[in-house]
């Protein structure tokens, strides 16, 4: 681990020998052939023996590359994380607006995943599970492999009890609490979501916390774990949350407006803990 940043690794399934300079720039079309002769230079390219890898090292089927992902000028995100709990095995945080949870696209550094590598030095650390990079409040991490998968199960069997907060136009007339279903599907363009007819694959309860003039604050009870699902779910029922730069409509993406992020939270997060049998219940600093 380099500054809390893991190696990353491919593995060769071609069946013809290659080089590795043309393999590598042909595989990554985005990182230019004097990137890699660079990290080749510093020794950052290796197969799985360690083996330093040149411009023309011959790589056959089976071998495995590991190599460093780096991003230039990666764009500083000016908001703090906060742990919320640590224990042997779990690690509990408070993240903020516009910090991706792990790294992705144009954040490497500048993730939950590796900023908390990098404090820490846990080279271990896995999410459990994951909030957009736009949605704030708790995060739970896993600290060891050997009882990972006991909490990823929670989550996978919908043993979680999760409990989100939203800021969005008031819906005069509608009866609260109330449950949406839909059926969820990937929409256009590819990284937003839709709703269409069919069997429901979505199920959000949503009530009403207080009105505060011309919005609403919600709370929010996710029973299933679709992609966006509750950005497209206030949306379809007439209450897009405020700022949302995807729903209803995809503005155009240039830089991250701080000033004004998006208005959801994930405020609480409980469940029965499979270790010990203890309710534990997390719940975010964070107001919106």
């Amino acid at each position: 681990m380099r500054d809390g940043v893991a190696p990353s690794y491919l593995w060769i399934d071609d069946t013809a020998p290659a080089a590795a300079l043309p393999f590598l720039v042909a595989r990554f079309p985005d990182i230019g052939e004097a990137v890699w002769r660079d990290r080749m230079a510093r020794h950052d390219v290796v197969d799985g023996t360690g083996a330093v890898l040149g411009p023309n090292s011959t790589l056959r089927r089976g071998t495995r590359i590991w190599y460093y992902r780096e991003i230039e000028a990666e764009t500083p995100i000016p908001f703090e994380e906060q742990i919320l709990f640590q224990d042997a095995h779990l690690l509990v945080v408070d993240k903020p607006h516009f910090l991706p949870t792990t790294p992705g696209g144009r954040f490497l550094h500048e993730s939950l995943l590796v900023r908390l590598k990098n404090k820490l030095g846990i080279a271990q650390l896995t999410p459990i599970h994951r909030l957009d990079r736009e949605t704030a409040g708790v995060v739970v991490f896993s600290l060891r492999e050997e009882s990972r998968g006991a909490y990823q199960s929670l989550f996978q069997k919908r043993s979680v009890d999760k409990v989100y907060e939203a800021l969005a136009a008031p819906l005069p007339g509608r009866t609260f609490p109330f449950t949406h279903v839909s059926r969820m599907v990937e929409g256009t363009p590819f990284f937003r979501m839709q709703e269409e007819a069919g069997e429901p694959n979505s199920e959000t309860r949503i009530e009403v916390i207080e009105e505060r003039g011309a919005l609403a604050l919600y709370r929010l009870h996710p029973r299933t774990g679709r992609k966006h699902q509750l950005r497209v779910h206030m949306m379809s029922i007439g209450a897009p949350i405020l700022n949302d730069t995807f729903y209803p409509e995809a503005l155009p993406q240039g830089a991250d407006d701080f000033a004004n992020p998006l208005k959801l939270l994930a405020r609480a997060i409980a469940f029965d803990d499979p270790l010990t049998g203890q309710r534990r219940r997390f719940e975010s600093a964070r107001t919106l």
